[in-house]
């Protein structure tokens, strides 16, 4: 049966999972857009205050708009439920960014708009980032941006402990790199295993790095990602606190200086920098070797259906304002992101060498609803979460973990 858009309002809204790479606290409440020079826009960024380079960001596209943009930052999970529940009560913010899996639940509910009924251009985004946000051929919102994941290594601990990061290729070769570091009496490496959206997206290039696919979540090649990180924790290569861990709390681990490798995003890149200690990065290996498949975070800034189609005109100024080829270095920038199309890219690999790694990771990156997912995608993330916690707190075994797993996603 297909399900009405009010029955899909409904079961979407409870659904809606935590799905971001990174995050905030919460936010103010928002209103629907005024009347006349005042258009709403909402995103995810609560850490960001009006005075900081983001904020004026967007009040700088509301001027070249000719409007007044009233700002309103949720976080994450907040913002995908608001956005479901306004719509529903017709108020709906003119322009919205929201995390990239979930474009394609507010789709499905009949939310947003279609990049090309407001005729904007999206030919020059990377196909595997654009995925994201494309349903049935067609795209329904401009990536803002994107992070994804790799490995810090503290230079420090690595060299004491005799390990040279050119020689992690492999899950071998990292394996017998923490094997030295734990020797040496230092900490291996640092994750998130929480059991939110942020634990899969931690788990996704290892079980991606494996040959996993996520509609056998209890493949032989799944149980291997998840052994090998059973594996660390219980030679204590990782902490048990990882169960706990968000992305912020591993990188703090990461910080004190005692840990040699720590998997986290782009956007910690400025704490590396005031971490006191030299560091370097590598992409996240791949079982027999490669760089693993790594999932792509970041927004899309999208265009909420409005009763009055007169206001699509100044939402798509904004829209060009913040995402325009002349207008992405300086949005990326104040974000932290990698830009989503290669000539911007290129820039910013030749202002910052430090993003250079991550240009690369971003390239070889895939959309977690992408392969036709979807919606599915939530059904699916949940389970795989619970079945990290339930190995690496050994309440069962990664493959009675992952067999459950996989029961649960069918059902959903």
């Amino acid at each position: 049966m297909i399900p009405t858009r009010r029955t899909l309002l409904a079961v979407t809204v409870a659904a809606l999972l935590p799905l971001t790479a990174c995050g905030g606290g919460s936010g103010s409440s928002g209103s629907s857009a005024s009347a006349g020079g005042t258009y709403t826009f909402w995103d995810p960024y609560p850490q960001f205050d009006a005075s900081s380079d983001w904020g004026k960001r967007v009040t700088a596209c509301g001027t070249a708009a000719g409007v007044k943009l009233k700002r309103t930052a949720y976080d994450t999970t907040d913002l995908g439920n608001k956005a479901l529940l306004a719509a529903q009560q017709g108020n709906a913010p003119d322009v919205m960014l929201v995390d990239n899996p979930v474009v394609s639940t507010l789709v499905e509910a009949g939310i947003l708009t279609k990049t090309s009924d407001l005729g904007l251009d999206t030919a020059s985004i990377q196909k595997n980032i654009i995925g994201a946000g494309t349903l049935d051929g067609a795209s329904y919102g401009v990536p803002i941006g994107a992070n994804t994941l790799a490995l810090y290594y503290n230079k420090k601990v690595l060299s004491a402990a005799g390990v040279d990061p050119a020689s992690v290729k492999d899950w071998a070769s990292l394996t017998a790199a923490l094997t030295k570091v734990k020797a040496a009496g230092k900490k291996g490496i640092t994750f998130s295993a929480i059991n939110t959206e942020e634990g899969s997206f931690q788990f996704l290039p290892w079980f991606w790095g494996a040959g996993g696919d996520l509609t056998k979540l209890d493949s032989a090649q799944g149980v291997a990602a998840l052994t090998l990180w059973k594996q660390w924790v219980d030679a204590g290569y990782a902490p048990k606190d990882v169960l706990q861990n968000t992305q912020t709390t591993s990188w703090q681990e990461f910080a004190t200086g005692d840990y040699a490798f720590s998997e986290n995003g782009t956007w910690q890149l400025g704490n590396a920098d005031k971490a006191g200690f030299p560091y370097g990065v590598v992409n996240i290996p791949g079982r027999n070797g490669g760089s693993a498949p790594v999932p792509t975070g970041g927004e899309f800034v999208t265009v909420p259906v409005q009763k009055d189609t007169s206001r699509y005109d100044v939402s798509k100024k904004i829209v060009t304002c913040l995402t325009s080829p002349t207008n992405l270095l300086a949005t990326d920038t104040a974000l932290m992101y990698v830009a989503p199309t290669a000539a911007v890219q290129a820039e910013q690999s030749q202002t910052n060498p430090e993003l250079k790694p991550w240009v690369t990771a971003v390239g070889a990156a895939r959309g977690r609803t992408s392969g036709g997912l979807g919606t599915k995608y939530p059904t699916i993330s949940q389970p795989m979460w619970t079945a990290v916690q339930a190995a690496l707190s050994g309440s069962k075994s990664p493959q009675d973990a992952l067999a459950t797993a996989q029961s649960s996603a069918q059902k959903g």
